[in-house]
């Protein structure tokens, strides 16, 4: 069991200030593995507080004493791998092998990233007699997802630190024990107490009181458009600078001109990755009319490849989803694509054979889907593949941008000006061709209603700045 209901403030485990406990469920054997504590606000006040005492100190570090920071904290990251394959794979039900390829190695990416990025970061811009500056906003309060618990949360640390903030984070109380590891991680890298803090609990309690504290300057949230709302309603009291990672329902156009077979490979392996379980998922894949009942039958084959089981077998593809909130959420939309006329190709509702216990789903296909259907307009966040028919290039870019969402998109094609053409028209945030592979190094969030602002090397760094203008006397 993994008792920990105590929260990190002020460089020091210190008790909650009310009783409440919350239960960490392992999603593949539907059994408690540990407990946390449900913060306060009063718990949130002494993590800010303590934040709002480093932060002359820490702000005013210099740009080579924030790499050398980030450089050591890469290493101490690197030193607990095996440790974070293990506690990602038993509070998020990941497989080892994404557990390490992906959950792991991302985490580890934007500490290194952040420290690359801050050796040619640009805070100073000379014009004439004046300065142009980027100077670090303030206390930041960080709120991450349970579905990428390493990723999200470094990405906005590594930020924050590189800017020279200090910050709170409140990490998703169904995946807590990653975040909790960078404690000790922060403390051998040497980190200074009060930059980091962290207070467990549910949004109701701990997002809520974070997002209107007056003495937080920053908000940096990632999860579902509902709670995007309403942070940015919390904050608006305040005046706080909010940045929004949200949802995704994100279109995946194969031109005419692209193998299907590869086709099928890309467009499989990213509506599987993670279970499906992540905003950027490609769930609506567009293909030529005349192609689609070859691509159908070449997904379902694909599928074989893709075994559903225990996390701990290497021999598992995916796992389960995070919870029972969640698994009944994905049947509820299989349910709706049957009952909107689509077609299922593969999968369906109900658990995989033999999988009784545990969050467990059938990875699902549907064809004859239209882009009205409740499928192909609503975010499922599981492993279930919408593919809509498309007639014309215009067709697809129509249909592509027919969403309140703008996250990410991608294109599979050959022809280099029909491509540039798809990417330089479709409303969101990326568009990856022919399977690219991430890029940390590149800006990440949305259009529309999929968010505000940027996160990633950089950009993400810029998030946590404010810019000032001292005209006049140089």
């Amino acid at each position: 069991m993994r008792i920990q209901t105590k929260h990190y403030i002020d460089g020091a485990f210190v008790e909650s200030t009310g009783n409440e406990r919350l239960d960490v469920i392992n999603p593949a054997t539907e059994e408690v593995i540990g407990q946390i504590a449900n913060g306060t606000p009063e718990d949130v006040d002494r993590a800010v507080q303590a934040a709002k005492k480093a932060f002359p100190s820490f702000s005013k570090t210099t740009r080579e004493e924030r790499i050398e920071l980030l450089n050591h904290i890469a290493a101490a990251y690197e030193k607990r791998k095996k440790e974070f394959i293990e506690v990602v794979t038993e509070e998020l039900g990941a497989p080892l092998h994404l557990s390490e390829r992906a959950h792991y190695q991302m985490g580890l990416a934007h500490f290194r990233e952040a420290a690359k990025q801050l050796e040619t970061f640009p805070f100073e811009e000379r014009r004439g007699n004046s300065v142009i500056r980027k100077e670090p906003i303030g206390v930041s309060g960080l709120i991450t997802p349970w579905n990428f618990p390493t990723n999200q949360t470094t990405t906005k640390l590594a930020s924050a630190f590189a800017a020279g903030c200090t910050v709170v984070l409140k990490p998703s109380e169904l995946t807590p024990y990653s975040a909790l590891m960078l404690v000790d991680i922060f403390e051998e890298a040497g980190l200074p107490k009060g930059v980091f803090n962290l207070v467990n609990g549910t949004g109701d309690r701990v997002g809520n009181a974070l997002t209107k504290h007056p003495d937080v300057e920053f908000i940096s949230f990632t999860g579902s458009v509902q709670t995007g709302k309403l942070i940015s309603k919390n904050a608006a009291d305040t005046v706080k600078k909010v940045t929004l990672e949200l949802g995704g329902k994100s279109p995946m156009i194969i031109l005419d001109d692209f193998d299907i077979e590869i086709a099928v490979k890309i467009a499989v392996a990213n509506i599987m990755y993670n279970c499906g379980q992540m905003c950027t998922a490609a769930s609506r894949t567009l293909v030529p009319k005349d192609k689609v009942d070859k691509f159908a039958e070449l997904a379902k084959k694909r599928l074989e490849r893709y075994p559903v089981g225990d996390p701990l077998d290497p021999k598992s593809a995916l796992g389960p989803l995070i919870s029972k909130q969640q698994y009944e959420r994905v049947q509820s939309y299989i349910q709706k694509g049957i009952d909107e006329g689509a077609t299922l190709v593969f999968g369906g509702l109900g658990k995989p054979e033999g999988l009784e216990k545990g969050y467990y789903v059938k990875p699902t296909i549907f064809k004859d889907v239209t882009n009205d259907m409740t499928i192909a307009q609503e975010e499922i966040f599981g492993p279930v593949m919408s593919i809509i028919a498309y007639e014309t290039v215009d067709e697809a870019i129509e249909i592509a941008n027919d969403t309140i969402y703008g996250l990410s998109a991608y294109v599979l094609g050959n022809d280099k000006k029909t491509v540039e053409k798809i990417a330089g028209s479709i409303r969101a945030g990326q568009v990856n061709i022919n399977g690219a592979i991430a890029d940390y190094s590149m800006p990440f969030g949305g259009f529309k209603q999929s968010g505000i602002g940027r996160e990633w090397g950089d950009y993400g760094i810029d998030e946590y700045l404010e810019v000032k203008a001292i005209i006049g006397i140089y």
